[in-house]
């Protein structure tokens, strides 16, 4: 007896597992697939098996024409993988419902994505920023991203994210390895001075500010707009430079560089001592929502 119920426990473990319901839905056993798939714990078990579990969840929903559950499930499906698509070898109409999901939701989670990599560039954790900016304009040429990403504001977050990455990129190459020391050198000259620093420079301590106003925005806009400004801050705290790097308008990027020869900083110091220091400065000007 003791085998007779060991052997059902271990048949009924297999009647509930991804491969039967894989089985199940291949052999058009919708209803009976989804009973099995809605069984499947997702504590302990890999996340490549949950994913795989909500796609087929996602395919017997729409075979089975529960059209708003199934893009509940597709959206699970996406936010788990931005990059997933259902196998071509699968019903038009099932193609159709996923791209629809993906389209909508796509914008977000690039934007979402660029937060991340933002957050991350900021804490100077620079591999990972790269990892995250990379991903991002990756998603970006997606097929079913392309239409929002060639348009503001993805396409201004795109600029963005492009140059952020090569920053992180420069910022997480390790210097190269110093030479071998020479016998008895004479005495080395100092090297020079750096003529500024930026935040992939770790040992500076960056500038704080004091004044950093932008004036209003002249009319208004439809759309958000991203732009970035790159100063040059003295060892006074003064900017002695200003460049556009990510345009706003041509007449705002005037009135923006204006007011920025006007900041003001707490100088960045290394060693206690002031330097100057290259900071990148976004700009972000919201549309007006119509009354």
């Amino acid at each position: 007896m003791i085998a007779l119920l060991l052997a059902l426990a271990l048949t009924a473990a297999e009647a509930d597992s991804l491969a039967t319901a894989r089985d199940l839905y291949a052999s058009a056993a919708y209803e009976d697939a989804l009973a099995v798939l809605n069984k499947l714990p997702n504590a302990g078990r890999p996340a490549d098996e949950i994913r795989a579990t909500d796609q087929y969840r996602a395919l017997c929903l729409l075979a089975l024409g529960r059209t708003a559950e199934a893009e509940h499930a597709i959206e699970q499906v996406v936010a788990a993988d931005p990059f997933y698509r259902p196998a071509t070898d699968v019903s038009p109409r099932v193609r159709t419902a996923f791209s629809d999901v993906r389209k909508r939701m796509l914008p977000a989670l690039i934007q979402a994505k660029y937060s991340e990599a933002k957050s991350a560039f900021d804490k100077k954790d620079y591999t990972t920023a790269a990892e995250k900016f990379t991903k991002m304009l990756e998603v970006m040429t997606d097929p079913d991203a392309e239409a929002a990403a060639n348009r503001p504001p993805l396409s201004d977050l795109r600029t963005l994210a492009a140059g952020f990455r090569d920053l992180a990129v420069t910022a997480s190459t390790p210097p190269p390895a110093p030479p071998a020391p020479k016998p008895a050198p004479p005495e080395p000259a100092p090297p020079p001075a750096r003529s500024s620093y930026t935040s992939a420079d770790a040992n500076v301590v960056p500038p704080v500010v004091i004044r950093q106003d932008l004036p209003p925005f002249p009319g208004q806009l439809m759309i958000n707009r991203i732009g970035l400004i790159e100063v040059l801050i003295d060892e006074s705290g003064r900017v002695e430079s200003a460049i556009v790097r990510q345009s706003i308008t041509s007449q705002y990027d005037n009135l923006a560089l204006n007011a920025a020869k006007n900041w003001k900083y707490q100088p960045a110091t290394l060693n206690g001592a002031p330097v100057k220091y290259r900071k990148a400065v976004q700009v972000t000007i919201k549309a007006e929502r119509p009354r």
